[in-house]
């Protein structure tokens, strides 16, 4: 199985000044080659990204003699980026979609490059990992913050600049996976803007809501940069300081999310989740920002990976499924708004709507487990990994 580790690496200033000039020449070739594919593409022809790799690779000593000095893993995969960007753009407009067409690249904006491990140049050395220190082709090795997790063959690892440094993904074939603690059979999980997620035991796990927590220093900070000076050294610094609020945001965001979904994966065999529309939920303009903070997209991909390494079930249930309205007893349907919190059936049950909705979705999850091979309910798929 492959798996990665990122790490926060403590390089020296040459360190620094390579891979600035390695995200630098990756972005260029991005560039490049994105230009190349339009202009055959306009002219009638079929480009690929093999044959765009070809010719910068001709080309590259005699016009751009600058990206010799890094590693040749670094321009490569970026026009093997250019490719990808185009397969799922095409894939997505025969599916109906309206996709975005690939975009040029910018300066400061997501720069990172590729280091692959495997035979190299003279004078280049596979990637190789010693405690607390790795080693990259061109440039040697490299102070990290902590050592890799993960045993096994290192793959690639590709290392980007972010707001309070450089860090490297190491990606690693390792046959280190999650394994069950205690199965405690099948459960229902309801996703909330108040409550991150209900269970269907009646446990509840409170989102950490960290944007929310810290929205005044966002603001002011936002207000700090707006008055800088465009391309000031003032600006660049109000603008590394609202970086490092919102990378703050995010690990405490993401930190939340692998907790929980560690915790079913490794806890219960059958999960029941619902297949929310998030980017239809983030239009209702008082909802987004509390949506948006829980991060129901990244827990729905984070549950259905980590699944996979303790052999679980998921059960997805249909988004149109009444989880809410439907009484988790008689299952008689009754009609709530957004503002009723408990769910009042003339049967006698009375239940917080969302532990209501999580105890049917457990209910849908065990009659979808149950049935014949092969055979899948109209409103719930399975995921079996």
């Amino acid at each position: 199985m492959l798996r990665v580790h990122k790490i926060k690496l403590n390089p020296n200033k040459a360190q620094e000044h390579y891979f600035a000039q390695a995200c630098g020449v990756a972005r260029h070739a991005y560039n490049w080659a994105l230009a190349e594919w339009k202009r055959h593409y306009e002219a009638g022809e079929k480009p690929s990204e093999m044959s765009l790799r070809k010719r910068y690779n001709a080309i590259k000593p005699v016009e751009f003699p600058w990206a010799l000095d890094v590693t040749k893993c670094a321009p490569q995969q970026a026009i093997k980026n250019v490719g990808t960007a185009f397969q799922n753009f095409f894939k997505n407009v025969k599916q109906g979609k309206k996709p975005g067409y690939p975009k040029f690249k910018k300066k400061g904006q997501h720069d990172s490059f590729r280091a692959d491990n495997g035979p190299q140049k003279k004078g280049e050395s596979a990637v190789k990992v010693e405690g607390k220190r790795i080693q990259l082709p061109k440039i040697g090795w490299i102070r990290m913050r902590e050592e890799v997790r993960f045993s096994g063959c290192i793959q690639s690892t590709t290392v980007s600049k972010m707001a309070d440094g450089w860090y490297i993904s190491v990606l690693v074939e390792t046959a280190n996976t999650l394994s069950m603690r205690a199965d405690k059979g099948v459960v229902g999980v309801d996703f909330g803007v108040k409550t991150l997620a209900i269970l269907s035991d009646g446990t509840e796990i409170q989102g950490p809501k960290p944007q929310k927590k810290l929205l005044k220093r966002l603001r002011r900070l936002n207000k700090s940069l707006s008055r800088k000076k465009k391309g000031s050294a003032n600006f660049k610094k109000a603008k590394t300081k609202l970086s490092k609020l919102h990378k703050r945001i995010a690990d405490v965001r993401e930190d939340s999310l692998h907790k929980l979904s560690h915790k079913l994966a490794t806890e219960y065999g059958v999960i029941g989740i619902e297949d929310l529309n998030v980017k239809g939920m983030v239009k209702n303009r008082s909802l987004a920002r509390a949506i948006s903070d829980q991060g129901f997209g990244k827990l729905r991909t984070l549950i259905e990976y980590k699944v996979a390494m303790t052999c679980a079930t998921v059960v997805i249930v249909d988004r149109w499924f009444p989880s809410s309205k439907t009484c988790s007893v008689c299952g008689a349907i009754h009609e709530l708004k957004l503002s009723d919190r408990t769910m009042n059936c003339e049967c006698g049950n009375t239940l917080d709507r969302d532990l209501n909705a999580a105890i049917n979705l457990k209910n849908y999850a065990v009659s979808s487990t149950v049935l014949a091979c092969g055979e899948k309910s109209a409103d719930a798929k399975l995921l079996v990994v």
